[in-house]
């Protein structure tokens, strides 16, 4: 888990901070948000909210108090103890793309298989600088759809031991999830004290939490999960085409979920998530790593921190590109820095997202794993004493010499530098001698090489053996 120790940049004045509020709190007293679920409209009844129908209009002073009671700092377990991760307000954890319904490999895009998501999984476990591979990658469609859950989360007790998302597409999704995983952790009430799931509700925005949603983010609360509470804004589409409009409405559809999960349980691990971008107002396609994202970014971080909250950059490597090429790599970067710049806490999509999130990519896996490592030694902050001053080395080489044969040098070479993997500094001979290879040519012979180094981490055969009788015994129970 990275740590930034450098300050997050701030964006938005103290009258820009004080109009957003407003905004998010005109909004939920005066439009309301509509939470289309029992349990939810008689609980927020029941702590005094007006209702009318499915809409409840919320007292933003009981907003804020609600929130007030989740955490800044708490485990999201593992079964293995050294992938633990710690949140906390300097910590961020990084996933790879999640929820694509394609994949790309090479010049071949199809549908996606539980063949890819498992290498998804398995590349996941091999890279250090990623926490977790979440849950789905992609989302495969050679599975049936009903008991597909059960086999993705299956497949990740075998193939990593990070911690693991839920299946959070629905209460049955989520309640599979939570039972496999209390019986990973020996028990409910151990999965309780010690969370090892995390997922997604997403709104459906604009001003709507969906049932399906609902029953994800009940089931994950009651349990004690992490709940990273995320509205999905397209500006044009399901938000004002105004980044001060979409960064109000987000505000208030995630405060207003975050609001429900404490009322759930009091103290339950969750995140505020984001995420903002726009419409392509010509064709209707969405649009991602523009600058308006990256604007979004940096002012949602801002608005999490003043309400004492972690929270999710709205970001990751994200591109509308096609395919492997300058544009993917840049969009991916104009969405990663903002978040490292912003001080973000969790970051999905990390790696691998193309086509606007259609598609999990190996090769864009390779590239943004690349951005990720630069950028994570960047915002590293530089240490200079006395022996990073290299004054003997000055002493040694003199006056118009070089430093290559320098002693400092010797000793220090094999990694005083980032050495690129999928970047190229060689020369243009040598480039040329080696096949003259483009950077999306060079990031697919590197991914299988990194996928070579997986190997099964343990897993108890009993546990795997009551985890696949569970999975067998649900899959037939759900009729397929």
């Amino acid at each position: 888990m990275f740590e930034h120790r450098l300050p997050p940049v701030e964006i938005l004045s103290e009258s820009s901070v004080e109009t957003l509020e407003r905004g998010w709190q005109r909004i939920v007293s005066e439009i309301g948000i509509e939470f289309m679920h029992d349990r939810a409209i008689d609980l927020f009844r029941a702590h005094g909210q007006r209702v009318e129908g499915e809409v409840v209009f919320l007292d933003p002073d009981f907003v804020l108090e609600q929130i007030r009671k989740t955490p800044n700092r708490f485990g999201w377990h593992s079964r293995n103890p050294d992938r633990t991760i710690q949140f906390a307000p300097d910590r961020t954890a990084f996933l790879p793309v999640n929820s694509a319904p394609f994949v790309r490999e090479g010049d071949r895009r199809y549908e996606a298989t539980l063949d890819a998501f498992r290498r998804f999984n398995r590349l996941t476990y091999v890279t250090d600088e990623l926490d977790s591979p979440g849950c789905p990658s992609c989302d495969p469609t050679d599975l049936p759809i009903d008991s597909r859950h059960l086999q993705l989360q299956l497949a990740l007790y075998e193939d990593q031991d990070k911690p693991q998302f839920a299946s959070a597409f629905d209460g049955t999704g989520a309640a599979d999830s939570i039972a496999m995983a209390a019986i990973a952790a020996g028990g409910l009430d151990r999965l309780i004290e010690r969370p090892t799931l995390a997922g997604v509700i997403n709104c459906n925005s604009p001003l709507r939490y969906d049932s399906r949603m609902l029953d994800s983010l009940f089931a994950m609360a009651e349990a004690g999960q992490i709940v990273i509470v995320t509205p999905f804004i397209l500006m044009g589409a399901m938000g004002p085409v105004s980044v001060p409009a979409a960064l109000a409405q987000q505000t208030a559809e995630a405060l207003a979920a975050l609001a429900l999960v404490q009322l759930v349980r009091p103290g339950c691990p969750a995140i505020m998530g984001s995420f903002v971008s726009h419409t392509d107002m010509q064709s209707g396609s969405p649009g991602f790593g523009g600058p308006e994202s990256a604007v979004g970014i940096l002012a949602t971080g801002q608005m999490a921190r003043r309400y004492g909250l972690l929270w999710r950059s709205g970001g990751g490597g994200l591109t509308s590109a096609q395919i492997v090429d300058a544009q993917a790599g840049f969009e991916a970067l104009n969405t990663l820095l903002p978040a490292f710049m912003a001080g973000s806490n969790f970051q999905l999509h990390t790696a691998g997202w193309m086509e606007s999130g259609l598609v999990a990519c190996f090769e864009k896996f390779a590239l943004d794993v690349e951005i990720l490592r630069i950028l994570q030694r960047e915002f590293t902050p530089l240490e200079i004493d006395e022996a990073s001053l290299a004054f003997d080395a000055h002493l040694e080489v003199g006056h118009g010499g070089h430093f290559f044969g320098a002693a400092h040098t010797l000793e220090r070479f094999r990694d005083c530098f980032y050495r690129p993997q999928v970047f190229s500094t060689e020369n243009f001979d040598r480039w040329t001698r080696y096949g003259s290879l483009d950077t999306a040519a060079r990031a697919a012979k590197r991914w299988p090489e990194w996928l070579e180094r997986w190997e099964a981490p343990p897993l108890d055969d009993g546990l795997h053996e009551e985890l696949r009788e569970y999975v067998a015994r649900r899959t037939a129970e759900l009729g397929d």
